[in-house]
C-alpha cells in the first residue's frame, strides 16, 4: 500500500479540502466557521494547501474589508481523489 499523503493527512487540511471539493469556492469566513479552527492556524493551513498547488487563494476587497477566496485546483482534486482511494484501501472498502 501506498502511504497516505501527509499534507492532506492533517485533521484541518483534509477538512478544508472536503469543503471546497463541494462548493466552487469559500471564503476564509466560512471555512473558519465549518472547520472550527482559529483564523491563525486557518491561515497556515491554507498557505501550505496553497504551497502544494492544492488549492487558488484569491483575495480581494468588499467594501472597506479584505476578503479570501479559495478554490480547489485541478491537482487538488487529483490529490484529494488519490488520498480517498488509498485511505479505501486502508480499511478495505
Amino acid at each position: 500500500m501506498k502511504e497516505l499523503n501527509p499534507l492532506l493527512h492533517s485533521q484541518l487540511r483534509l477538512a478544508v479540502m472536503s469543503i471546497l471539493m463541494t462548493v466552487e469556492e469559500a471564503d476564509f469566513i466560512y471555512l473558519r466557521e465549518k472547520t472550527e479552527s482559529t483564523a491563525g492556524n486557518l491561515s497556515v493551513q491554507l498557505d501550505k494547501l496553497s504551497a502544494a498547488g492544492y488549492i487558488a487563494i484569491e483575495k480581494g476587497f468588499v467594501g472597506k474589508k479584505t476578503r479570501t477566496v479559495c478554490r480547489v485546483t485541478p491537482a487538488g482534486r487529483s490529490a484529494f481523489y488519490e488520498y480517498v482511494d488509498e485511505l479505501k484501501k486502508y480499511i478495505n472498502l
